[in-house]
């Protein structure tokens, strides 16, 4: 009987073990339970596309141009905004100017524009262009600025105090539009003269200026013998196709029309003509030939970019106060992006005939009747040429008083009539058309 006892409280103890053993198993389980729903697994990482879902912007990819409609001040601005990965990368806010050649701030640049000096501003215009740039980067939005006054001043942008709004509102307009991307031509300054001067007694030229790799400003034109410039002779109303020609419209007009419609295209080879003469039906309001402006546009292009030049645009004349041998000697010349691009050296007579047209029309004579090498228009041809060349009227060397030199082969003539007549001319200023 006791050892029944002891069996009985032996197991009871057992049982009794068990059931804890049992229940602090089902604890342990529970409190495992609570702390897995209470602790959220580890997120998986991000792949690669969506981190750059994510570190994307608003915008499409690509290169976007605005342009303004005119010119202000002889200039039309232009913002250009390249977008990488939907963010703005680059931002430049520039310009183009009415006679064509360098950007604004190539010449603001190169001295040309002087906002300090004759403005008293606190930095030249292309640094503070480029504080605007940087605030457009740094925003990522053309709308994100406020304007002090209606001209387009702004106090958000520190050391800006140029007005702003041209940047931003074109900003804002090109990426409206959408992007276009870049041209086919290198950026730069082009231009190129007729080789001769017409029966009319006018030389074409075109100047142009690529921007972004597009042609984004035109400027077709002529000069005559006197260094005036057809366009702006036209518009300060002393051409009159209009009353004595009975044109639709002033050659100047019409001009531009021919000019936009290049800036168009985009190509000049994209021009057909209904006759010789370079007429074409294919520019509304235009009755002109046309042919030189897409000539030239082409040589000027298949030439390359020019570098801006020391001089201020624009048509120059001088001429000898007295006569020699008959002949009151002058030079015009004519600066195109800085640059002299066209020398006329000649003279005139007591009866008004030019002395190189004369010559060219077999009255001087000079080879028959002197022994010359060549005859003088071809020889002060030469002289014209090296001051193309050399950019400088007082770069040359004379061996003798009366003006001779060695520097340019094949002319024997005197030559310092033309490089102290152009001198004078560049000292005298552009000529004026009011």
């Amino acid at each position: 009987m006791k050892r029944l006892t002891i069996s009985v409280v032996i197991a009871l103890l057992v049982a009794v073990a068990l059931t804890s053993f049992v229940g602090c198993q089902k604890e342990a389980a529970g409190e495992v339970a609570k702390e897995t729903q209470a602790t959220p697994a580890p997120a998986a990482p991000a792949t690669p596309a969506a981190t750059e879902s994510a570190e994307r912007g608003a915008y499409e990819d690509g290169i976007y141009i605005a342009m303004e409609d005119g010119f202000s001040n002889g200039w039309k601005y232009v913002a250009t905004i390249t977008v990488e990965n939907g963010v703005i990368t680059e931002a430049e806010w520039n310009g183009v100017s009415e006679n064509a050649g360098a950007t604004k701030k190539e010449y603001d640049k190169a001295g040309k524009y002087n906002m300090v000096a004759f403005g008293g501003a606190q930095a030249e215009w292309y640094e503070q262009a480029s504080l605007a740039e940087a605030y457009l980067l740094e925003t990522q939005d053309p709308a994100a600025i406020t304007y002090t006054d209606d001209r387009g001043h702004t106090d958000d942008i520190a050391g800006v105090s140029v007005h702003v709004i041209e940047f931003f509102e074109l900003a804002e307009k090109a990426l409206a539009q959408g992007p276009v991307g870049t041209g086919n031509y290198v950026d730069g300054a082009y231009y190129m003269f007729a080789d001769e001067y017409a029966g009319s007694g006018w030389k074409e030229y075109v100047s142009l200026t690529v921007l972004n790799g597009h042609i984004a400003a035109v400027n077709w034109s002529a000069v005559n013998r006197d260094g005036l410039d057809k366009k702006l002779y036209d518009a300060a109303g002393k051409y009159n196709m209009v009353a004595y020609g009975g044109a639709q419209a002033e050659w100047s007009e019409q001009a531009a029309r021919a000019e936009e419609y290049l800036m168009k295209v985009q190509d000049p080879l994209a021009i057909t003509y209904v006759d010789d003469d370079g007429h074409t039906d294919a520019i509304a309001g235009v009755s002109i030939h046309v042919d030189a402006l897409f000539d030239l546009s082409k040589e000027a292009l298949m030439a390359g970019p020019r570098e801006l030049g020391a001089y201020k645009d624009g048509g120059y004349y001088a001429i000898a106060d007295e006569s020699s041998n008959g002949w009151t000697e002058y030079v015009a010349l004519n600066v195109v992006n800085g640059n002299i691009a066209n020398v006329y050296w000649s003279a005139l007579n007591e009866a008004g005939d030019d002395k190189k047209v004369y010559d060219m029309e077999g009255n001087y004579n000079m080879v028959a009747f002197g022994g010359a090498q060549s005859e003088w228009y071809e020889q002060a041809a030469l002289a014209e040429s090296y001051l193309l060349e050399t950019q400088d009227p007082s770069a040359i060397a004379y061996v003798d008083d009366e003006g001779h030199t060695d520097a340019i082969a094949g002319v024997s003539i005197h030559v310092d009539a033309l490089f102290d007549l152009a001198e004078k001319a560049l000292e005298n200023g552009a000529i004026s058309y009011e």
